[in-house]
């Protein structure tokens, strides 16, 4: 084995430096890539896509709204009958009463059981039908506190009215209760029911879904996984 000079042996140490060197810049400059924060993709947001209603819950919303409408005035009539209808023979005892509950302990002790079943039912009767027509009239939002109040209101312009212009016929505030005790109860066993039957149908069938468009991967939409703008999933 030839011996090395020091020419060559200088040149060997000086390639074997800059090897080291060109190795120690390409591991720097891979740090640097890799410090750096990668770009944050955009996601494109388009409004929330709702389906159409079919025609045909159109349709059965408008017939039952007419429906609901027409009852609603049928009953009108009848109750201005019932309660505006003066009462010569009773116009010696009537007298109006602004104490909860007087009438009812009239009818405990002075009524017999089919005839204060008769007046406290009665009256309950009256007022159940604001409880089943109203909530497909009125809207949904605070349904049950806009059933009471309508009930109320005309109740206490009805019992108004008996005392001011009906012979025979006196206001009463026990009335007003009953036939609003009556509109809760028909609400709560059935109206509520009938009310969300029918505001159900103003929904489109299916879920509305938000379409959020990602780079290179079509439109995604939220709430169904891997369904993409384009039909695939």
């Amino acid at each position: 084995m030839t011996p090395q000079t020091p020419a060559r042996r200088r040149k060997g140490q000086e390639r074997k430096g800059q090897a080291r060197k060109g190795q120690a810049q390409k591991g720097q400059a891979r740090k640097r890539v890799a410090g750096k924060r990668a770009p944050r993709k955009s996601v494109a947001r388009r409004p929330a896509t709702r389906k159409p209603v079919p025609w045909g819950r159109i349709a059965a919303r408008a017939l039952i709204a007419g429906l609901a409408f027409v009852a609603l005035v049928a009953f009108s009539a009848v109750l201005a009958r019932l309660t505006l209808t003066p009462s010569p023979a009773s116009a010696d005892v009537a007298g109006s009463n602004m104490r909860p509950g007087h009438s009812l302990r009239q009818y405990a002790e002075s009524y017999t059981f089919l005839g204060a079943c008769k007046q406290i039912g009665g009256n309950l009767l009256l007022g159940a039908p604001f409880g089943l027509l109203l909530p497909v009239l009125v809207a949904r939002k605070g349904r049950m506190m806009r059933v009471l109040a309508v009930t109320v209101l005309v109740m206490v312009l009805v019992e108004l009215a008996q005392g001011a212009i009906v012979e025979g016929r006196a206001f009463d505030v026990d009335d007003v209760i009953l036939n609003t005790t009556g509109a809760l109860i028909a609400y709560f066993l059935l109206g509520r029911r009938i009310g969300h039957s029918y505001h159900a149908l103003a929904r489109p069938s299916g879920r509305n879904r938000l379409a959020i468009r990602l780079p290179g991967n079509g439109a995604r939409y939220r709430g169904t996984p891997g369904a993409t703008g384009d039909g695939r999933k």
